[in-house]
């Protein structure tokens, strides 16, 4: 009876053994699955490289964009953007904007102000007056996957007022900013 009963134990301990081998390397699979989803989805970074963005985002500083945000949903209104001009896939040169326009929008710039479908858009933070429309003297239509974007520093920054930025296709647009990494005293979620 005694021989059954060490047998049993000795099963038992070498069965625990292989099951906490196995939770061990479940765990280390799930932790290489998570930091590859992670990766993909938000592990670029980008450098604002212009002042076209100031006071909001300065010269120099580092963000963490988050790549799966237009997997899973739709560019919005006050999102603020990386993205590539033009359709050439293989460039390297990025631009930071806020979205303004949305596809089936129009846009334009009259007086300093932007109108949206002819109705003046309110913004929640204050933005100086534009001085220079450019080609939203007139008004722009957006067509689906077309957005319309502005720097916050309006009177110094190239975008889709000119003709090198213009409208910014969907399949353009490599993310949403997300995680600000410097400076220090500025890290966070934006």
């Amino acid at each position: 009876m005694g021989y059954f009963k060490l047998r049993y134990l000795r099963d038992y301990i070498a069965a625990t053994k292989v099951k906490a081998v196995c939770i061990w390397i479940g765990e280390i699979l799930a932790v290489v699955v998570l930091g590859i989803l992670l990766t993909t989805g938000f592990g670029k970074v980008t450098v604002m490289q212009e002042s076209s963005m100031e006071p909001t985002l300065l010269a120099g500083e580092k963000f963490l964009i988050n790549r799966a945000a237009y997997r899973f949903g739709e560019p919005d209104r006050g999102d603020m953007i990386v993205f590539r001009a033009g359709d050439d896939r293989r460039t390297t040169s990025t631009h930071i904007k806020r979205i303004i326009g949305l596809p089936g929008e129009t846009v334009q710039i009259k007086d300093g102000r932007i109108l949206i479908d002819g109705k003046i858009m309110e913004e929640a933070d204050s933005f100086e007056s534009i001085e220079n429309p450019g080609m939203a003297e007139n008004e722009i239509l957006l067509k689906n996957g077309e957005y319309f974007v502005l720097g916050d520093n309006r009177n110094n920054s190239e975008d889709s007022r000119f003709g090198d930025i213009a409208k910014v296709k969907k399949m353009n647009i490599i993310g949403k900013l997300w995680f600000r990494i410097t400076p220090e005293d500025k890290a966070g979620l934006i």
